[in-house]
C-alpha cells in the first residue's frame, strides 16, 4: 500500500479516521448508529400504543405512568453504566454492543404480552435497561474512538443525521399496526407484530455489531488500568470543568431526548384522541406531525452544525447550542393544539435544539476523555445523562398530567437557559483546548 492509499485507509469523505481505524470500520459504525438511537426509542411508539390499546389506561394517568416507567428504568441504569463502561474498556466495544442490541431484541419480543403495567415496569427495569446501557455505552465510546481529533464534530455530526435519520424511519414503524388491522388482524395482534418487526432489526443491528466494527479496544487502552481506577475515573475526571460540563450537557440532553421522545409522541396520540381518532391512528397522527418533523429538522441541521463544531471553541459552540435548545423548547408555550397545521414550525425549532446540545456534548466529552479511560468517562458521562431523564421525566410526567403537556418541555428549556450561564463562565474562567486546523486536502467544512 502506498503513502495516498495508506491515508485514503484512514479517510471517510471529510472525515479523518484515527490511526488504528480502517474505513471499512467506519462505514459499519455508520449503519449500526442508524439502528441504534432508533431502536432504543421505538419502546415509546410500542409503550403508547400498549398503554391505550392493550391495557386500556385512562388518559388523565398516561403522562404519570409514562414518567415513573422511564424514572425507574433510569434508576436501574445508573447503577449499569460504570460497570458496563468497565467491560467496554476492559474486554470489547462490540461484544458489549451486539449484547446490548439482542437484549432490545428480548424487550420488544415480551413487551407486547405484557397484561398489566407491573409488566411493564419489569420488562422495562431488567431486559430493556440493560439493553439501553449496552447499546448507549458503546455507541458513545465507539464515537468517540474513530475520528481523529480535527474530525470529531464532523463524524459526531454525521453520525448525529443518521442517528435521526435512523428515529424519523422507525418510529414511522407507528403506521404498522394500522396496516396490519386492514389486513384483518385484531388491534392487540397488530401490535405485537409492530413489535416483532422491530425486534428482527434489533438482531440484524446485533450482527452487524459483532462481526463488521473494530475488534477489542484502542492500543492505548490496553495498559489495562485496575477496575478499581476505571470505577472512579469517571467521577474523579469531573475536576477538569470542561469535563463537569460536559455531564451536565448530557444531564440536559438526554433529558430532551426523552421528553421528545415520550411525552412528544403522548401529547399529540391524546390530542388526536380528543378529537375523535382511534389509538392507532392518533398515535400515527402524532408520530408523524409532530416527532417525524423535529427528528428530520434534527438530521437536516446535524451536517450544518458539524464543521461549527470542529472550528470553534467546543464550549463556546457548546453555549450557542443551549440557547437554540432553549428556544425550540420554550416557543412550545406558544402553541396550543400540537395536531394544528402551525406546529411544524414549532416541532423544527425543537428538533434543532435538541440535536444540537446533543451533539455539542459528544463533541466536547469526545475531546476530554483520557483515551485509556473513555468507557468509564463515557460512563459516568452516561450516568449523568441518566440523572436527567430520571429527575426531568419523573417531574414532567406529573405536570403533564397536573399541570399541562408542555410543562416537560418549559423544565427542559429553563435548564437550557442556565447551562448557557454556566458554558459561558467555563469559556471565560478555563483557556480553550486548541483545535487542529483541517489540512487543505480533507474537504472544508
Amino acid at each position: 500500500m502506498n503513502a495516498t492509499e495508506a491515508r485514503n485507509a484512514h479517510r471517510l469523505g471529510p472525515v479523518t479516521l484515527a490511526d488504528d481505524v480502517q474505513r471499512r470500520h467506519a462505514l459499519s459504525f455508520l449503519v449500526v448508529a442508524f439502528l441504534s438511537i432508533g431502536l432504543m426509542i421505538f419502546v415509546s411508539v410500542g409503550q403508547t400504543y400498549i398503554l391505550n390499546v392493550n391495557l386500556g389506561i385512562p388518559d388523565t394517568e398516561q403522562g404519570g405512568i409514562t414518567g415513573r416507567l422511564i424514572a425507574w428504568t433510569e434508576v436501574v441504569a445508573l447503577l449499569l453504566f460504570i460497570p458496563a463502561g468497565i467491560l467496554i474498556d476492559r474486554v470489547s466495544r462490540r461484544g458489549v454492543y451486539a449484547a446490548g442490541f439482542l437484549l432490545l431484541a428480548l424487550t420488544y419480543v415480551l413487551y407486547p404480552f405484557a397484561e398489566s403495567v407491573g409488566e411493564l415496569y419489569l420488562y422495562r427495569c431488567t431486559v430493556y435497561a440493560l439493553g439501553f446501557v449496552a447499546v448507549s455505552g458503546a455507541l458513545s465510546t465507539v464515537l468517540v474512538d474513530y475520528p481523529a481529533e480535527r474530525s470529531r464534530g464532523k463524524l459526531v455530526a454525521l453520525v448525529g443525521f443518521l442517528c435521526g435519520l435512523g428515529v424519523a424511519v422507525l418510529q414511522g414503524m407507528s403506521a404498522l399496526p394500522k396496516l396490519f388491522v386492514e389486513h384483518g388482524m385484531s388491534e392487540i395482534e397488530a401490535g405485537r407484530a409492530m413489535h416483532f418487526v422491530v425486534a428482527g432489526l434489533c438482531v440484524v443491528a446485533a450482527l452487524l455489531a459483532a462481526t463488521a466494527l473494530k475488534p477489542g479496544v484502542p492500543a492505548s487502552a490496553r495498559r489495562r488500568p485496575s477496575v478499581r481506577e476505571l470505577f472512579v475515573s469517571g467521577f474523579a475526571e469531573a475536576r477538569d470543568a470542561r469535563v463537569l460540563l460536559a455531564y451536565l450537557a448530557a444531564f440536559i440532553a438526554r433529558g430532551d431526548q426523552a421528553v421528545n421522545a415520550f411525552f412528544l409522541i403522548l401529547w399529540g396520540t391524546l390530542a388526536g384522541k380528543a378529537a375523535g381518532m382511534t389509538p392507532a391512528d392518533a398515535l400515527t397522527a402524532a408520530t408523524l406531525t409532530m416527532f417525524v418533523p423535529a427528528q428530520i429538522a434534527a438530521l437536516v441541521w446535524a451536517p450544518i452544525l458539524g464543521p461549527f463544531l470542529d472550528r470553534f471553541d467546543r464550549v463556546t459552540a457548546l453555549a450557542i447550542c443551549m440557547v437554540l435548545a432553549a428556544i425550540g423548547n420554550l416557543a412550545l408555550l406558544l402553541l396550543v393544539d400540537p395536531l394544528a397545521a402551525v406546529g411544524i414550525v414549532f416541532f423544527i425549532l425543537l428538533g434543532i435544539g435538541q440535536i444540537s446540545v446533543f451533539l455539542a456534548a459528544q463533541s466536547l466529552i469526545g475531546q476530554a476523555a483520557p483515551t485509556e479511560k473513555r468507557g468509564s468517562v463515557l460512563g459516568a458521562f452516561n450516568v449523568s445523562g441518566a440523572i436527567g431523564i430520571l429527575l426531568i421525566t419523573s417531574t414532567g410526567g406529573w405536570l403533564f398530567d397536573e399541570i399541562d403537556p408542555r410543562a416537560p418541555f418549559v423544565v427542559v428549556g429553563a435548564i437550557n437557559v442556565l447551562l448557557f450561564a454556566a458554558s459561558l463562565y467555563v469559556r471565560l474562567s478555563r483557556p480553550p483546548k486548541p483545535i487542529a486546523a483541517v489540512p487543505a486536502s480533507g474537504g472544508g467544512a
